[in-house]
């Protein structure tokens, strides 16, 4: 099968994330999630049809978006859930997370399909274990789902909604939990895959209609296949090293679209960045696969 990679916009994110494809409007939603550090916007949205781009600056880090049924998004912010307005771009604290813990923030997120918004913690100097998984219901009620994260990445579900993939970048394994869709409830965790051997780390996923599994390996420029089972199914390499998540879109969610991030100083403790003065030719950039012959799922709004 022959694909196509090409650059579809260079908005130069700091930290491109999370981009979701909104099937209602044909539109491609993502976030800068620590673009507001550098001067850059936060919120992005694109019309491929028309070229149309659009931002919006806020005063904290973004870790995540989901679309509205009724309009404008909720948001993982640094310090919370909040719900946003595209029209005024103002922000409204729904809840706060973890507020004792001044060096976690929220980071990925992901609706499932009862329009529940689940986002996970990161430490900001990637070392510690102290942050938790969340669940935002449709009446804006927040639960803890589970704990002991470094940097949570990665969530999504299978095309049953019978198990819950989660990645932790910097412990360098994906896990699968059971899912109980009705109750939104998460149950025996187990690993999934790892990137232990891998030059790369997970950062965010998405899944396709055939049931597999893919992640965007931040540090590797790799996007990777993962079947049902865990095994690598195939890997794609991309133009740029800091590739950071993807998802299916277009009218017949038969491409890909991928974020990535210029970021090149981290308060990381580790070593896994490399030492770098300036961002790689093209880091930041938004990206396009096509040609794949291979079709995702669409993207579930927010209930509440």
């Amino acid at each position: 099968m022959t694909y196509r990679i090409e650059c579809v916009l260079a908005c130069e994110n700091h930290l491109g994330e999370g981009p979701i494809w909104d099937v209602e409007e044909g539109r491609l939603y993502w976030v800068d999630g620590t673009g507001r550090r550098v001067g850059r916007p936060s919120v992005w949205r694109m019309d491929p049809r028309t070229g149309k781009v659009e931002h919006w600056s806020l005063d904290h880090d973004v870790g995540a978006m989901a679309l509205r049924k009724g309009g404008g998004a909720v948001l993982a912010l640094d310090d919370g859930f909040y719900t946003f307005d595209f029209g005024t771009g103002k922000i409204e604290l729904i809840a706060l997370v973890d507020a004792e813990e001044p060096r976690t923030r929220l980071n990925d997120g992901k609706c499932d399909r009862r329009g529940r918004f689940l986002a996970g913690g990161m430490d900001d100097k990637e070392e510690l274990a102290i942050c938790g998984l969340w669940r935002l219901d449709p009446d804006m009620k927040v639960t803890l789902l589970d704990r002991g994260i470094i940097c949570s990445n990665g969530p999504c579900w299978s095309p049953d909604d019978r198990t819950f993939y989660f990645a932790d970048t910097f412990q360098q394994e994906f896990w699968a939990y059971d899912y109980d869709i009705e109750r939104g409830t998460v149950s025996n965790k187990r690993v999934f895959a790892t990137t232990k051997d891998d030059p790369g780390v997970a950062d965010g996923s998405t899944v396709d209609a055939e049931g597999c599994m893919w992640n965007a390996q931040v540090i590797g420029g790799e996007l990777v296949r993962y079947a049902p089972d865990g095994t690598v199914e195939r890997r794609i390499g991309m133009p740029v090293r800091n590739v950071t998540s993807l998802a299916f879109g277009g009218d017949k969610l038969d491409e890909i679209y991928v974020t990535s991030m210029a970021r090149v100083k981290h308060p990381a403790v580790h070593d896994m960045f490399r030492a770098e003065m300036k961002p790689q030719f093209g880091a930041g950039a938004l990206f396009r696969i096509t040609g794949l012959g291979i079709r995702g799922i669409p993207e579930p709004r927010f209930a509440g």
